[in-house]
Parts: structure tokens; sequence; C-alpha cells
């Protein structure tokens, strides 16, 4: 996962190219462009929904989203027969990848069996404090919010990353999930250092502050900054551990959230249902029912302070043609869907970054 020996240069602050280009020239400017692309596009084929599998879960965490807004009154359906006949009708419908989330799904094991044996490519989202049957061979995102301080601190959890070391550690599914938020950033060393040395992999997630959040947890422009400054020290650090990108640090740090830059394309903050995410798109609720008018990867989340990791996967993902205006730009787009893939699909592996420095997403300017 180190960088290709010969990076793609990046103008400093590029956000418009000098020329047009067109996209077949841009394949053509560079073959390590064009191997990328022909590794990515591959999984075109992904269409995904997301599920929260039961209203139960085994903590309690602060700015948790589960337990924001009306999906968290739901009643929780947890008959195999049900969950299988929803599976069966989401195939139909062209859904090729679940996202099986809150409130912990680890605490329903029968319905993941029933998931995976009808939609064999998926996600589940865990505390990671239960161990999940080898035979679920989804990837499996181990959240972590800092040391074991700062967890029994918001999360209510005793030795927290030991019990999920101990649960996922040498597990080829587990990607563990470091959530930097205001307050853990000058933890995280520590935390990697400590995920290394169990041979875990991690990638990096933004808190995102639900709508009407007034805690502490949420970001400033300096808390950005160091968070951007940590996640680089830290890929540096440990390149065969982290599984992140420079534009990921880049969009995901940036003064603008997600939506903004990009244009969120979830049915929540997208009317067409003409094509892609606006169409196909849902996010099912413990009792089995969606909503058009709340449906994204992390519902409740206030949209102006969305960075989270699961967001920008399909926010950044689906806004190909913008970023094919020269090869800089597609350069930073491939290495952050090559990431993307790696961190979200098992069995699929990163490839070396093919920019090593930061890419102004389009039309903005860096950070």
């Amino acid at each position: 996962m180190k960088a290709a020996s010969n990076p793609i240069q990046v103008p400093a602050g590029a956000g418009r190219p000098a020329k047009e280009w067109k996209f077949s020239d841009i394949l053509a400017s560079d073959p390590r462009i064009r191997q990328k692309w022909e590794k990515v596009r591959k999984y075109f084929f992904l269409r995904e929904s997301t599920y929260d599998m039961t209203r139960k879960c085994n903590i309690r965490c602060e700015g948790c989203y589960y337990y924001q807004g009306e999906k968290a009154g739901a009643t929780g359906i947890e008959d195999p027969e049900q969950w299988r006949r929803l599976m069966e009708k989401e195939k139909q419908r062209g859904i090729t990848y679940v996202v099986l989330a809150g409130a912990e799904p680890s605490l329903v094991p029968e319905l993941l069996d029933v998931c995976h044996d009808r939609i064999p490519l998926g996600c589940i989202a865990t505390n990671g404090l239960i161990p999940i049957d080898k035979k679920v061979d989804y990837r499996i995102h181990v959240s972590v919010w800092g040391n074991d301080a700062t967890s029994q601190q918001v999360r209510n959890a005793e030795n927290m990353l030991s019990r999920q070391i101990q649960n996922y550690g040498n597990d080829p599914r587990a990607v563990f999930v470091y959530t930097f938020t205001r307050h853990n950033i000058g933890e995280a060393g520590e935390v990697m250092d400590q995920l290394a040395q169990n041979n875990c992999r991690a990638t990096f997630n933004m808190f995102s502050a639900p709508a009407g959040y007034a805690g502490g947890l949420a970001h400033d422009a300096q808390s950005l900054e160091k968070t951007r400054q940590t996640m680089e020290e830290i890929g540096r650090q440990y390149p065969d551990h982290v599984i992140f990108s420079p534009y990921h640090r880049v969009v995901h740090t940036h003064r603008l959230g997600l939506h903004d830059l990009f244009s969120c394309p979830y049915p929540r903050a997208n009317p067409s249902t003409d094509i892609g995410l606006g169409r196909s798109f849902r996010q099912y609720r413990a009792d089995l029912t969606w909503k058009r008018d709340t449906a994204c990867c992390v519902p409740d989340t206030d949209c102006a302070d969305c960075r989270h990791y699961a967001a920008g996967s399909a926010v950044v993902t689906a806004r190909m043609f913008r970023h094919a205006a020269c090869p800089e730009t597609f350069a930073a787009w491939l290495d952050y869907v090559d990431v993307y893939l790696a961190v979200w699909v098992r069995g699929y592996e990163k490839s070396p970054d093919l920019c090593d420095q930061h890419t102004a997403p389009p039309a903005h300017h860096l950070f």
C-alpha cells in the first residue's frame, strides 16, 4: 500500500484544468491510470442499500446516529423468514451489496446469516464486542473512537480496544474504523500502534454531527486541520496497515462538507429518481420499512456537517464525470475508489496511490 515510485504530479491548488480533456486522452496519458481504471470499473455493478438489523445495542455511545430521529422508535422484526423475503425482493430489484448496521448487528446473528445467504456481498458495522461467525463472509467494520479511556468516557465500555482486537485481530474480514472527533486526535497514534502490532488494518472516519447535536465532539476548523496532519503522519508510519489516500484526506477534512463539495446523491438530498442512488438506494429500518425523505447511509446526520466515511464512499465515487476533467484529478478519484473498494469489498486489495499529494476537489479550492 505504499505510494507509487513516480507519483502523478498535482499542481498546488488545482481546482480547474488548464485545458479540456477527452476521457480517452486521460486514460492514454499514463498507463497507470488506465490500469487502475480497468481494475476498479469491474465493480461498477455494485448497488447498495442499508439495513438496521435491530434496535438493540449492548453499549450507548455519545452522538450515536441510530438513536436519533424516528427510526429509533421502530419495532424490531427478528423473524428470519421476513428478512429472507426482504432479501429476495432486494435481489429482484437489483441490489447487489448490503450494509448491515444499527443498532448492533452482532446481537442478531441468525439474521446476518440470512442476509449473507441471499446477497453474498456486503459489510457489517459493529462495535466489535461480540464475535461474528466466520461463515458470514462480509467485510466487518469495527468502530473505534479513541483509546480505552476515551471509549469508557463516550461509549461506556471498559477495555474496548483490547476486546475488539481479541475478537477481530488477524481476521481478514475486519477493517477497524477510527472515528476522529474534536477531542481524540492525539490518541490516534497510540491506537494505530496497538492495531498494527496485532496485524489489524484500519481506515479513518470523521465524526459528523447528528441533526440537533449540541455535544463537544463536532469538528471545527482547527480540528479539521489537525486531523488531516495526523492522518498523513499515521499513514506514512503504518503504510501496510492504513487503508486511505491523499484525496481522502482532502475531501474528508475540507472546510466544506461532502454535500457542499459534491452534491449528495442519496435520496434524502436528491429528489431525482431517474438514475443512480436516487433511484435504487433504500435505508430500511428495523421494522423493514423505509422512507425516501430520510434515506441516506447515515440517517439523521446534519448534512452540512457530513464528512462520514460511508457517505464519502458513495458521494465521491458517484461523481466520476466531475473528476474526469484532467489526468491529475481523475487519478485522485481513482485512488479514492480503490480505497473504497478495499475497505468495503472482501478480497479486493488496494494498489499503490497514483497521487502522493493533495488534490483540490473539482471546482473548489484545496481545503
